[in-house]
């Protein structure tokens, strides 16, 4: 058991779960200030540097992503983290997380993938708008992403932005992208989505959740020193259903193309 989650429950009165729901239903996100603590973000950076050094070499190509395989700074994303190391794990499954995933799909939850993002100085390409559930195909789509911040997040090195309200709205026609890790992007992505968004730039330790339908993006990393890491959580809705066959024919797609674009 690690230190970071000794307990399920995050910590909330009645007032403050009604107003985060709301907000939630609302907007179809939520940031969540300092929900892990300096002592437990510097531990968590511990953990993931020890990681690198130990696991990564173990892991299979279709799990670890750089910009450019031939050059291990641009390290992009790592998936499934919580399947090679306890520290992970016990992020993912049982935690304050789950809990926060359970209080605002109002229902059970099935962890589903826990993943490192990074961008690196100068490297790390925007992320384009989309839709998570693009990539979940289930039904109904409910599910949340959360993204915690691991170090200052603004506008330079690529902050999160979201368009409140559009998870009540359908799914936007996708194509494909050329970005690492997030393959498909909203088609007819326009001047009055821009202007909607709303930017979140982050402290280490602040937690952003989002509904599955959400729209957001973020830009490019254009500091010439600063990094970008941050953790990834997927929680499904015990109600929603997973069309499993295409998804797996999707991600073997997916794996061939970035293996071409040595990738992975």
């Amino acid at each position: 058991m690690n230190s970071i989650t000794p307990s399920v429950e995050p910590g909330f009165d009645q007032e403050t779960v009604s107003r985060l729901r709301q907000d939630y239903q609302k907007d179809g996100y939520v940031l969540l200030k300092g929900f892990l603590s300096p002592e437990e973000v510097s531990e968590t950076l511990e953990q993931l540097a020890l990681f690198r050094r130990e696991v990564l070499p173990t892991m299979p190509d279709h799990h670890v992503f750089y910009e450019d395989k031939d050059k291990p700074d641009t390290l992009k994303q790592l998936q499934h983290l919580d399947e090679y190391h306890p520290f992970f794990h016990d992020l993912l499954h049982g935690s304050r997380f789950q809990r926060v995933a359970e209080i605002l799909l109002e229902d059970a939850v099935v962890p589903r993938n826990f993943q490192y993002f990074n961008k690196p100085p100068l490297v790390g390409q925007p992320t384009p708008p989309h839709q998570d559930g693009y990539y979940f195909m289930l039904n109904p789509c409910e599910a949340v992403t959360m993204w915690l911040a691991l170090e200052s997040v603004d506008e330079i090195n690529g902050c999160v932005r979201y368009i409140p309200g559009s998870h009540q709205r359908e799914m936007r026609p996708h194509t494909r992208t050329g970005t690492l890790g997030f393959s498909q992007g909203i088609l007819n992505y326009g001047p009055d989505d821009f202007a909607q968004e709303r930017s979140f730039p982050a402290e280490a330790g602040d937690l952003l959740v989002h509904h599955a339908m959400t729209i957001h993006r973020a830009d490019r990393n254009n500091s010439s020193t600063r990094t970008r890491q941050a953790l990834g959580f997927i929680y499904y809705a015990e109600r929603a259903r997973e069309d499993k066959a295409a998804h797996e024919a999707y991600a073997e797609k997916l794996r061939q193309e970035m293996q071409a674009g040595n990738r992975i």
